[in-house]
Formats: C-alpha cells, structure tokens, sequence
C-alpha cells in the first residue's frame, strides 16, 4: 500500500461549498481541520471538524445558510463541530469516489490557510491514478501532489514529514545533545557523523524545523 499527500482546491479559485466559501472568508473564523466526513444514505453530509474563533459568528453563519440542516458546537478555545447539510454536485461526487474505490482518506484533514485542503490518502497506484482521471473529468478540483511513497503503518504521519536524510541529521542532532539546555553538540558535531558539511547540516535543520512548526500551529 502507498500513501499520497496532495492539495486539494477548486480550480478556478472559489470554494467547495458555498457554506465552507463563506466560513473561509469569515475572519473572526478559522478553519482548522475536519475529523471525519461522510456521505449519508439520503445524499446529505456528516462532517465532524475543528475550528477557533467566534463560535457566536459561526452559529450564526450556520443558522442562516440554506444548505444546513443541524449543527451541534462544543468547546471553547479550540472547538468542535457536527453539521449535517445538502452537498454541492462536485461534492458529493469526491465522496462517492472515496465510497466506491479503495482510497482510504487519513485524518484529520487540514486546512490551509487560503481553503484549500491537504489530503493524506492511502491506495494503490491504481486508485491515485482513478482519483486524477476524476479531477480531469469535470470534478472540478485541482490536485498538486505533495508528499508520496510507500505507507507503513508503524510510521506516524508526522515523521512522513521528513525526507530519509533529514531524518538521519535530526536523529544525530537529538542523540548528541544539539537540542539540549545547554546545547551540548555543534553543527560541526553533528556534520562528522552524518558524514556531510555543516552548511548542509544547518539546512536540513532550518527545514525540519520549518515542517514541524508549520505543522504544530496549524
């Protein structure tokens, strides 16, 4: 089984829904990923997902919207929402997709900061290739592939965030004390037993860095 992480927006700009166009564009709002969703027997959707900001302006949002049907909010500062409501046609297509293949979706979802979504998805090559042929035939989406490779389920997707060779410079980086306090290795440390300079060992830092905290802010 292989796995592939894409980005997934409208083509042309917009939104997948309008329900989610108008929450997007709503600044005291912010999206933050979707926990599960699912297309029900009688072609409504069930979506679980988190978001922050005025919970009152998103109640509201989802109280005046045509397109919901119920909605349930709880928490506080980071909270969580179910909503039930009509899909679009483009919408409900992608989840039928996902019902009728083998492609199996990895939550949570996120969301980047523009709308659009990253997708970690789990198949054969066969079935990426039946999720492209849909997004060229009038889904339309846009796809741009991200990360992919081979999927092992004892690896979390966290460190699928690393390249092999990243990985080896953060393991020796952590092993010889570079993240202690006091710091307790150099660059120069680090670099002779990786085996490369330490220009090079600054890099692939500066971009684990740079993933991991990209990643926890979300």
């Amino acid at each position: 089984m292989r796995y592939l992480t894409v980005r997934i927006e409208p083509d042309g700009g917009g939104a997948f829904h309008p329900l989610g166009g108008q929450l997007t564009n709503e600044p005291s709002i912010e999206r933050r990923a979707i926990h599960r969703v699912e297309l029900l027997a009688d072609d409504t959707v069930l979506l679980f997902a988190e978001a922050s900001g005025n919970q009152d302006r998103y109640e509201q949002i989802m109280e005046d919207s045509p397109h919901v049907i119920d909605f349930l909010v709880s928490g506080e500062d980071r909270w969580m929402a179910i909503s039930q409501f009509e899909p679009t046609e483009r919408v409900r297509r992608s989840l039928e997709l996902q019902r009728e293949s083998q492609l199996v979706i990895e939550t949570p979802i996120h969301f980047t900061s523009d709308g659009s979504l990253e997708v970690t998805c789990l198949g054969t090559d066969e079935t990426f290739a039946t999720l492209f042929e849909d997004a060229d035939e009038g889904a339309s989406i846009a796809l741009e592939i991200l990360e992919m490779g081979e999927y092992d389920p004892d690896e979390s997707s966290f460190s699928r965030l690393f390249t092999a060779r990243q990985e080896e410079v953060l393991e020796a980086a952590v092993e010889r004390g570079y993240y202690s306090v006091p710091r307790q290795a150099t660059l120069e440390d680090i670099a002779e037993v990786v085996g490369i300079t330490p220009p090079t060992v600054s890099e692939h830092l500066r971009k684990v860095e740079e993933r991991v905290f990209n990643e926890i802010v979300r």
